[in-house]
């Protein structure tokens, strides 16, 4: 019976079989060699092969090994067991770990596997280690999707009312970068000595739908003050008919802002508020990510001022590049 071609991912037995198809085509041993990447003794040994035993000696021969614990009927069962979460195992906290995982199959199947073991089975079902997305027990969902479902209805007022649409938010940067990665050897970690210290730059910022941003940095705590200063800022450079959506942060419902507001009125200035513990509808929470994760990145300023410097470095990147700022309205779930 004819062999059949290899599997893709059985680039060995391909080699073989290619050099003694080529071997028939007339190709030397040293030309085969440097075509497919081996040693002109390998080669020689593979042809030597297919001769004496035919070209089926080349097919590649399963290793040897015990029988598989699980049957794959069992294992297509794992991802489900674990769908139902770590607590239903008696585990605290939504976390799954190899060592977890390993004392569910023991329980389930009454096996037992090492933890690399485990990671190679998760990862033939298509599970990968990943950071989690943190959530504030505190969250409303049905407050923040009715807040979803709102938000065209707020985007197609803004236009009838001829209102700039800005987000609002605030964020620490500090001395040392958000990402420090490093080349090394192999088990010789690097030391990066530090100077610890709280001394950090206060920012606030806003995204428009447009693509624009427009930041506020201050080397101190931000207050309700700086809120007012910010907003006359929008107010003169974004539009002088404003609709500002923020967070209910502490500096925002300053008596102060609030004075303000009022003082400005409606017609010019208007205010909405996001839900409480909903960091991740304010597409601002995303400029920060790309300025500290991408921007600053492995970045050490000796002192506030080189940060400052670099901050508005790094604030000029994005904004020319309007259609990144518009992707931040889209990374946090808000269709333009």
């Amino acid at each position: 019976m004819e062999h059949q071609e290899p599997s893709p991912h059985d680039w060995r037995e391909w080699r073989r079989r290619r050099a003694w198809r080529l071997s028939q085509g007339g190709w030397g041993v040293r030309a085969i060699a440097e075509a497919l990447g081996a040693s002109p003794a390998a080669v020689s040994g593979w042809l030597a092969l297919a001769r004496r035993d035919g070209p089926d000696a080349l097919t590649s021969r399963p290793r040897p090994g015990g029988p598989a614990k699980l049957t794959p009927a069992q294992k297509r069962l794992i991802a489900d067991f674990l769908w139902h979460g770590p607590e239903a195992y008696g585990f605290r906290g939504e976390v799954w770990t190899c060592g977890r995982v390993a004392k569910v199959l023991a329980e389930e199947f009454d096996v037992s596997y090492s933890k690399g073991h485990v990671a190679r089975i998760l990862t033939g079902l298509g599970w990968t280690p990943q950071v989690p997305i943190t959530r504030a027990v505190q969250r409303d969902e049905e407050a923040i999707e009715r807040w979803r479902r709102a938000w065209p209805e707020l985007q197609r007022r803004a236009g009838r009312e001829c209102r700039a649409l800005a987000f609002v938010d605030e964020a620490g940067f500090y001395l040392l970068p958000a990402v420090v990665r490093t080349y090394a050897p192999r088990g010789l970690t690097p030391t990066i000595y530090e100077w610890q210290t709280r001394d950090h730059l206060s920012v606030m910022g806003a995204v428009t739908p447009a693509g624009q941003v427009y930041t506020l940095a201050r080397q101190e705590s931000l207050n309700g003050l700086h809120a007012i200063e910010f907003l006359q800022h929008l107010l003169r450079q974004a539009g002088e008919r404003l609709l500002v959506v923020w967070d209910r942060s502490p500096i925002h419902r300053r008596a102060a802002v609030q004075a303000f507001v009022a003082g400005v009125g409606g017609a010019r200035l208007r205010v909405e508020f996001l839900p409480p513990y909903a960091p991740d509808l304010n597409p601002v929470e995303w400029l920060w990510r790309r300025l500290k994760r991408v921007e600053l990145r492995n970045l050490v300023c000796l002192d506030l001022e080189e940060l400052h410097a670099e901050f508005h470095l790094g604030v000029g990147r994005v904004r020319r590049k309007p259609a990144l700022a518009q992707a931040f309205f889209t990374s946090a779930g808000l269709e333009l």
